[in-house]
């Protein structure tokens, strides 16, 4: 396809903006693929920090880790996204060349425990706050479950009010699907504000 999908499109930017050897953060491990993907991308000189609120997520993304990645450097820890500029060393405040965010439930596990548009807000703010010059965040928003399309709102709206003189920020998203598809929000920290 020429058309990338949205998690091939967010990888693309998250991977073009994250250095070798450089700080990377996965908000929502969920089954942890973003984090083997940032993992790979840093290399062995890098560091990630991986976020999730469910202990099953965490030792899903530690199988895929040894798998995918096994002598990347990454911190995983059990709590919400909100709290990401708390749990990153002050050395890596304002380094972190990605933040990857994928919305909504553990794919196989209990769909009631979703990603929430308050918390979400809170942790897109923060990750502004640490991120690099040059550096991306990417927010996957899944539309199709309870909460999503609130949630997608909530982001659109925050990725809206960012002033252009620091940030430039695109939708990525496939109008004529049907069935709720999910959209992409990325937001590049500009190099020269």
């Amino acid at each position: 396809m020429v058309i990338p999908s949205i998690l091939e499109h967010a990888h693309t930017l998250a991977g073009r903006a994250v250095e070798e050897g450089g700080v990377a953060v996965d908000a929502t491990v969920g089954n942890g693929h973003d984090t083997a993907f940032l993992a790979r991308a840093v290399g062995p000189d890098g560091s990630v920090v991986g976020f999730d609120v469910q202990e099953k997520a965490l030792a899903e993304a530690r199988e895929c880790l040894e798998a995918e990645a096994p002598a990347a450097s990454v911190r995983l820890v059990h709590a919400g996204h909100q709290t990401l500029a708390r749990h990153l060393d002050e050395a890596k405040q304002g380094r972190v060349g990605a933040i990857m965010f994928n919305l909504g439930y553990l794919p196989g596990g209990d769909h009631s425990i979703t990603t929430r548009p308050e918390t979400t807000r809170q942790a897109l703010k923060a990750s502004a706050e640490v991120l690099r010059p040059g550096g991306v965040i990417t927010t996957v928003a899944y539309t199709g479950h309870e909460g999503g399309k609130a949630e997608a709102e909530a982001v659109e709206t925050w990725v809206s009010a960012l002033p252009q003189e620091q940030f430039r920020a695109l939708s990525y998203r496939f109008p004529n699907w049907s069935n709720d598809p999910p959209r992409l929000f990325a937001v590049e920290k500009r190099r020269d504000a």
